[in-house]
């Protein structure tokens, strides 16, 4: 979406003729188009990480899933990035990808 196509709430808060600049809150320098990848059909016998990004009641929300995912004879691994405001460390990454089938963000404020 570019700042002229970008959907203005009606109402006297933004001035007529003003400019939306939306910001990429991935923090990637050069963000690209990636395919979503198909879920797997189940998650019988795989690790699903349970990953909390830092922000208000995420671990309410994944203590939540996980607490589901028990009860279904899921495995699963909590990781937590050290804060919202960055991309998960490299070291954080690596782990989920060699531990981990699935993963499941908490984004709950």
């Amino acid at each position: 979406m570019t700042p002229s196509t970008a959907v203005r709430p009606a109402g006297p808060t933004i001035p007529a003729g003003a400019t939306t600049v939306l910001h990429d809150p991935t923090s990637e320098l050069a963000p690209e188009m990636r395919p979503r990848r198909t879920p797997p059909p189940s998650l019988e016998g795989r690790v699903v990480a349970l990953q909390g990004i830092g922000k208000l009641r995420s671990d309410e929300f994944l203590d939540h899933v996980k607490t589901r995912l028990d009860a279904l004879g899921i495995q699963t691994i909590r990781t937590d990035k050290p804060t919202n405001a960055r991309r998960a460390p490299t070291e954080l990454l690596q782990r989920i990808a060699t531990e981990a089938d699935v993963v499941v963000q908490g984004l709950a404020d």
